[in-house]
């Protein structure tokens, strides 16, 4: 794995002028932080000789860190004003001159509204940046979303519009009983998308959860039209994240509420428009999938695909739907209504793409939390898939804007509670059948240990394979994962991306080779980088031919937020795109290729 692959007995290595860092990774359990501004190497030594011990619990993922002296990460989650006209960044080392398009990305930048806050990270009003890159320079702009939560929220100066945990504040220029009766109304879904940027027939939006999507100009970052999924399919909202076929077909999934109950739906978007203006015309409804319970269904905030199958993994997290329309009433946030069912086990329902038909096979896991799935792909019968997961789910209560802004202890004590996420793989047998043996495990693919058996007609019980070395544990486990999508989604692939978690927010990038399991990492003290985005090289032939992009955070450092550019390959640092305002911590990203 060259110079940042995990060896026994390595050291960190510094390198170059811009005070880079690549990790010869030993085995250490966690990492102690400093609070003071110590130097680059002294804080590497203080991690090498302070290293609290880990508990273990379970099989070997849901350990309980005893971890001191996190640095204070305020400034990530604080308001900022948008630069909404192109500005210039200072280039440091080099950015690849092939590099061609723009990175956009997608996250809050507003906590306050008026006098009033904002209760929950996922609240933070939508701001949309852009970093443009040509000849090896980069411009950088962002705008806020003019959704029309930003515009409610801007004109009355308060919260207009209730968020996933935050209540709208009633309105002052309505009497008391005017306000008591709005108290039964329900609550207005909102359309502050700030999560991702997604396409759909070659158009780019901006989405949450919800049945609001903005359709975005890529150049200007303005709105041009609000979108309504429930206009077009029976649906009260969709994901954030679809999956898109090489043709352009794109899948996702909602929910739909009715009186028989709550309904899980997977979502098919053709790849072409028939007029230009066109949105989600001709959108279609795959199948209906009944949630178990009918009034407390699971919240899914993505879902996996193969190049045949959808998998939805319906795990332990519920949404009690009564207390969410009774919220306003009750004066109680949508985030009052979910909560964590350990007695429920997490299962994986497999549907085929071009019938809609749902397996009868139900594959059934341990409970389980996972928000993002890393890829998944067929291959000798089994479906292969890999994702970030937790043993609970409770890590949602942890990213309170509160939470976020502690110091000493306090801020020690939410990151310990945590439950870490890791990189997992699932096994799961395609063929089921009355010759299938029961009480066996059916997963025969050399050097894997995950398991599958049969324990009823259609139902196989299944256990994960670890998809990381003990040496993952000090970096906090991984999130954001992403991996080369264009060529290697829905098929067998070698490398991964994605957030090492010692802090609540990102504060390492690393890269993950599946042979051998051994992983790259770079880092930096006092730096939070965002989720990784890899793009190819032009007429790559190699799966890591290309680089990878990083929008990194400087908490400490006015305005000095940076764009990384990394060589996929070697993970080291070709160069970064220093931006001269302060950026918030965002969520996700993609680019946007120029010809």
């Amino acid at each position: 794995m060259g110079g940042g692959a995990s060896q026994p007995g390595g050291r960190y290595k510094a390198e170059g002028q811009t005070g880079r860092y690549r990790t010869r990774v030993q085995t250490f359990e966690t990492a102690r932080y400093p609070r003071d501004k110590a130097t680059a190497m002294e804080s590497i030594a203080h991690r090498q000789n302070n290293t609290p011990a880990v508990k273990h619990s379970g099989r070997n993922v849901n350990r309980v860190t005893d971890v001191r002296g996190l640095p204070c990460i305020e400034k990530l989650v604080s308001s900022v004003e948008d630069t909404p006209e192109p500005i210039n960044t200072d280039i440091t080392g080099k950015i690849p001159v092939w590099i061609n398009g723009s990175f956009l990305r997608n996250g809050p930048g507003k906590f306050e509204i008026g006098n009033h806050n904002l209760n929950h990270w996922f609240d933070g009003m939508a701001l949309l940046h852009q970093f443009k890159i040509s000849e090896g320079q980069v411009t950088y702009k962002s705008r806020f979303l003019s959704s029309d939560s930003y515009q409610a929220n801007k004109e009355q100066n308060r919260i207009a519009v209730s968020e996933f945990g935050t209540v709208t504040v009633p309105d002052p220029c309505k009497n008391f009983f005017q306000r008591f009766l709005s108290r039964f109304e329900l609550p207005k879904p909102t359309d502050n998308a700030n999560v991702s940027f997604v396409t759909y027939k070659g158009d780019y939006y901006v989405s949450t959860e919800t049945n609001a999507m903005h359709k975005v100009d890529p150049e200007t970052l303005e709105a041009t039209q609000k979108v309504d999924w429930s206009k077009f399919i029976a649906v009260n909202g969709a994901t954030a994240h679809p999956h898109t076929d090489p043709d352009g077909t794109a899948y996702n999934m909602g929910n739909s509420y009715t009186t028989k109950g709550a309904y899980y739906n997977i979502i098919r978007v053709p790849p072409n428009k028939e007029s230009p203006e066109e949105t989600l015309e001709r959108a279609t409804v795959l199948c209906s999938i009944p949630s178990v319970d009918r009034t407390k269904p699971s919240y899914y905030h993505s879902f996996a695909m193969s190049e045949n199958y959808v998998v939805f993994i319906e795990q332990p997290i519920k949404m009690d739907l009564l207390k969410i329309v009774t919220g306003k009433l009750r004066g109680k946030s949508i985030r009052d209504g979910f909560f964590w069912d350990s007695t429920f086990n997490t299962v994986f329902h497999l549907i085929d793409k071009q019938t809609g038909t749902v397996s009868s096979v139900k594959y059934h896991a341990k409970p389980l939390s996972t928000f993002h799935q890393i890829n998944a792909y067929e291959e000798d019968g089994f479906l292969i898939v890999d994702m970030c997961a937790s043993d609970d789910g409770k890590a949602i209560d942890n990213y309170n804007v509160q939470n976020l802004r502690k110091s000493g202890e306090a801020l020690d004590e939410v990151y310990n509670s945590m439950c870490k996420n890791f990189p997992r793989r699932f096994v799961l047998p395609i063929n089921v059948d009355h010759d299938t043996p029961y009480e066996q495990n059916l997963n025969n693919r050399l050097n894997s240990t995950a398991t599958s058996i049969r324990v009823e007609k259609n139902k196989v019980f299944c256990t994960h394979e670890d998809l990381h070395g003990e040496d993952l544990h000090q970096y906090g486990g991984l999130e954001f994962p992403q991996i080369n999508y264009g060529k290697y989604n829905t098929h067998p692939y070698r490398y991964f991306y994605g957030c090492g978690f010692r802090h609540l927010v990102g504060d390492t990038l690393i890269k993950m080779d599946l042979n051998g399991k051994r992983i790259k990492v770079w880092e930096q003290p006092g730096l939070y980088p965002s989720e990784p985005v890899f793009v190819p090289s032009p007429n790559a032939t190699e799966e890591d031919d290309g680089v990878v992009l990083s929008v990194v955070i400087t908490p400490n450092k006015d305005k000095s937020t940076f764009l990384l550019v990394l060589d996929a390959r070697t993970f080291e640092e070709l160069g970064r795109a220093v931006v001269p305002v302060n950026i918030p911590y965002g969520f996700h990203g993609t680019f946007n290729a120029t010809a």
